[in-house]
Parts: C-alpha cells; sequence; structure tokens
C-alpha cells in the first residue's frame, strides 16, 4: 500500500478508541435489530458504513446517517432451528436460516475467542467469497478491523458474528471456471479478465456465466507474498475504478472492497490461510470486473489539492453507503490516483 496513508490510518484508529468508540457500540446496538437484508436480497450496509464513518473521523455524522438509512430496513427474520456444529453442512447456504446462523455465531464468541472461530470458519465459507455480491465478506472485514484495534466490546463481537452468519447463510461459490492465461501483475490481470456476455440481468445471472478467469493468483506462494499480492490487487482494483467506474458504479465497488476486506481480514489469520486467502480475494475482484466492466475505459478528474482527510468528509456529506466505504478502501491505498477514483465514486453514485 501507498506509504501517504501511514497517519491517517494512526489517526483514525485513534478516533475509534477514543472518546468515538460509544457512538460505533451504540450504533450497532441499533443495526442488530435489523437483518443482514432488506426488500428481499438487498444487503444491509449500515454497519459497515458506520464503522468506516467513525475510523474516518465522522462519528458525529453517524447517528443522523443512520436515523435517514435505517427507515429501509426490515426487522431481523425468526429463528426457525438451531445449527448445531454436527450438521452444520446441511444449513450452509440457506438464506432461510439467517437468523439461525447469526444466533449460531453469537454463542460460538460468546463462548470461545473470537479469533478461533474465525479461523475454524474462515476456510469452510472463503469458496463461497461472491455470495451476496460480496457483502458478507465485507462486513466481517469491517468487523474485524475493529476488533484488531479495539477492546472487543459485546457489540463488536456481535458484529462479527453477524458477518459471520450473513455468510454462511448465503454461501454460493463460483461456477467451476478454466485458468486463463495469467498476466504479469494484478492490474494487467484485471484487464485480462474477460467480460460476461450478456449484462442484463442480475449478479448471480452475470455470474452464472463465468466460464475462466486469468490464472493470476493460482499456485503456491508463501504468506508474506500472498499478503503483498492482496495489497496490489486492492490497488489495482481502486485504481481500474477511476477509468472503469461508469460501468456500473455502485458494483463495480466492489471489485475493490472485497479483496480489501480479505486484506484487513490477514492479521487475525493464521499464516498458512493466506495463501487461499488471495486466491479466494482474486476470484471475488476478478468475478465482479466481469460482471460489471464496461467495453471502454473513460478518463476521470484528478483530485488536486484535495487531502485525504477532506475527500472522506465528502464522502460522508455525500450519504451513500458505497460511496463511504469505497473512500474508505481509496484511503487505505492512498495515492493521487485512488483520491481521484474515489472522487469518481462520488459524481457517479447518486448522493443521498
Amino acid at each position: 500500500m501507498d506509504d501517504t496513508t501511514g497517519d491517517s490510518t494512526s489517526d483514525t484508529t485513534a478516533g475509534v478508541t477514543g472518546d468515538t468508540s460509544g457512538t460505533l457500540d451504540e450504533a450497532l446496538q441499533r443495526l442488530h435489530a435489523t437483518g443482514p437484508e432488506f426488500d428481499g436480497w438487498l444487503s444491509n450496509h449500515g454497519p459497515m458504513a458506520v464503522e468506516s464513518l467513525v475510523r474516518g473521523g465522522q462519528a458525529p455524522r453517524v447517528h443522523r446517517w443512520l436515523d435517514h438509512y435505517e427507515r429501509r430496513l426490515d426487522d431481523m427474520p425468526a429463528l426457525r432451528s438451531a445449527i448445531r456444529a454436527a450438521d452444520w453442512q446441511s444449513a450452509l447456504g440457506d438464506p432461510r436460516r439467517l437468523a439461525d446462523w447469526i444466533a449460531y455465531f453469537e454463542r460460538a464468541v460468546a463462548e470461545r475467542p473470537w479469533r478461533d472461530v474465525l479461523a475454524e470458519w474462515w476456510p469452510r465459507l472463503l469458496p463461497g467469497i461472491a455470495a451476496g455480491a460480496t457483502h458478507p465478506v465485507i462486513r466481517v472485514g469491517h468487523a474485524v478491523r475493529t476488533l484488531l484495534s479495539t477492546e472487543p466490546t459485546g457489540p463488536r463481537l456481535a458484529e462479527l458474528a453477524h458477518g459471520l452468519g450473513y455468510w454462511a447463510a448465503r454461501h454460493q461459490p463460483l461456477p467451476p471456471l478454466a485458468a486463463l492465461p495469467s498476466a504479469p501483475d494484478a492490474a494487467a490481470a484485471l484487464d485480462a479478465v474477460p467480460r460476461v456476455a450478456d449484462q442484463s440481468g442480475g449478479i448471480v445471472a452475470r455470474l452464472d456465466q463465468l466460464t475462466g478467469l486469468p490464472a493470476w493468483a493460482s499456485g503456491p506462494v508463501d504468506p508474506d507474498t500472498a499478503r503483498d499480492r492482496l495489497a496490489e490487487l486492492v490497488t489495482a482494483a481502486v485504481h481500474r475504478y477511476a477509468t472503469h467506474a461508469h460501468g456500473n458504479p455502485v458494483m463495480l465497488v466492489h471489485a475493490a472492497t472485497a479483496p480489501n476486506a480479505v486484506l484487513r481480514v490477514l492479521p487475525a489469520l493464521p499464516r498458512e490461510l493466506w495463501a487461499e486467502s488471495l486466491a479466494a480475494a482474486w476470484a471475488a475482484s476478478a468475478a465482479v470486473t466481469a460482471a460489471y466492466a464496461p467495453a471502454a475505459e473513460a478518463g476521470f478528474q484528478r483530485a488536486g489539492d484535495l487531502s485525504p482527510e477532506e475527500l472522506f468528509a465528502r464522502a460522508a456529506a455525500h450519504g451513500d453507503d458505497h460511496a463511504i466505504k469505497f473512500a474508505d478502501t481509496a484511503l487505505d491505498v492512498g495515492g493521487d490516483v485512488a483520491l481521484a477514483a474515489a472522487l469518481r465514486a462520488l459524481t457517479l453514485i447518486e448522493p443521498v
């Protein structure tokens, strides 16, 4: 990642652990009365957005933002039957069991260290990383980032349980994919991803058309190389958004935020899981790219003298949850092109 993000990361982490920590817990408690989806299948972005706002120094906006956002949300669905450790496979990928899965993980993180729960379930869930348009893994990434930098309060542990439960309920692997010729780096690999033929449907219909992806992240690598290549992928996806976001400015956000969620989780995982995490993150980013990339790139506006803090303040004022989360990831990358990409999101995505 770009070294220019170092000071910003330190400052915003201090914001979470300091006098704004109560805001995050209050917001999460409000959101945990709602389900992970609404209107049938749309993802509840509230927990991800409020975590980004607090970390980005915009905690005073959180409750006002949430007052507006939660009007669209549905209540938590009803429990059906308890999921047991002995038969969890039969419930994996069953969205009717959303509440059951969340309750299962709430029990798990109450009884065991959260890192142990994460290490056990991460490799089980990873093959279904594209499920829910990658929102479950992104939600887990935000939850883990908070737990790694702050005290594990009840609402923050519950948020990890909600993210893992959402992922388990929506778990759905990509179709079998052929390994297409590789590329020398992440940017070239994203450029080489073939677009799906029919881009008229939703994401499930688009992903069902996938037949192959460039073999950029295939093969064994050591953990440190996996981490470095994952950071390279996040940077490439953020930069590509600046020139290709017009394909679908909302959905293409996830080509960057999904692998960044995985990158945020790596420090909490055993190192032997890092290489497979890279491979899954690549598949998710490339799949979203294939589903929504435009036929041609476009120009973009440079951020000029706009500082990272000013850029994120603009994203917070803009109010769209995807724009906020993308700005958060762009600031992780840092640099002029990343700021320009975040600015492009603010231009293309309708403000709230």
